[in-house]
């Protein structure tokens, strides 16, 4: 579906979960959890620019104001930037105002540091929102909830090979869950990268994909 299916929605409607774009689309959007040691970031990005990908981060809160260079080098970079909570907390065992804290406060600092909210909300620590929290995404001004259908497992430090045959499974529309923070995805990039284009998939930001 389109984003454009969005325009006319009732301002603050519950946010729409995808977990992948169109299937037609030969193109996947490689995501990434943004947090952790920020030179590892800027590995990936080398990685990105070298191969002329684009990606979508979706980037905890703390982490871009402990850091906050790193939003404008992300998205100077022509990759998208969006909101995954402030403090990466169970966010579908939170009540209501802890939750929507974590959105907003995140949501806020984006604003600061690169003019708007970014383009989607991912709720940490679980692959589907609640009700509740598509609720409160939709009230923060987020009418996607941006989830996956292919996750890399990077996080559990599998080593690249694993990492490199998760990302294999991905399909024409995908939206696959990657990580900075972890070497082991580093490394296993520029062989992921290639195996994409070999199979003749793109990869592109999440909007790119959604728009296809």
């Amino acid at each position: 579906m389109r984003p454009s299916v969005f325009h006319g929605r009732p301002v603050g409607a519950a946010a729409v979960e995808y977990l992948h774009g169109p299937r037609t689309a030969p193109a996947v959007a490689l995501t990434f959890h943004g947090a952790g040691d920020t030179a590892i970031a800027n590995e990936l990005l080398a990685i990105f620019a070298a191969h002329h990908a684009k990606v979508t981060v979706l980037a905890v809160g703390s982490w871009l104001a402990a850091s906050p260079k790193i939003a404008e080098t992300i998205v100077g970079s022509g990759h998208e930037l969006g909101n995954h909570t402030y403090n990466h907390l169970d966010i579908n065992s939170l009540g209501t105002g802890a939750a929507q804290s974590e959105i907003s406060r995140c949501k806020d600092l984006l604003v600061s540091l690169i003019g708007s909210g970014g383009a989607y909300f991912r709720p940490s620590q679980t692959q589907h929102a609640t009700p509740l929290v598509r609720q409160l995404a939709g009230k923060e001004g987020y009418p996607v909830c941006l989830s996956y259908d292919v996750d890399s497992l990077d996080y559990t430090d599998p080593g690249p090979a694993t990492i490199r045959r998760q990302v294999a499974t991905a399909s024409a529309g995908s939206i696959v869950s990657l990580h900075f923070g972890h070497p082991g995805t580093v490394s296993a990039m520029p062989l992921i990268l290639d195996d994409l284009r070999q199979r003749g998939l793109e990869p592109v930001t999440a909007s790119t994909l959604l728009a296809s």
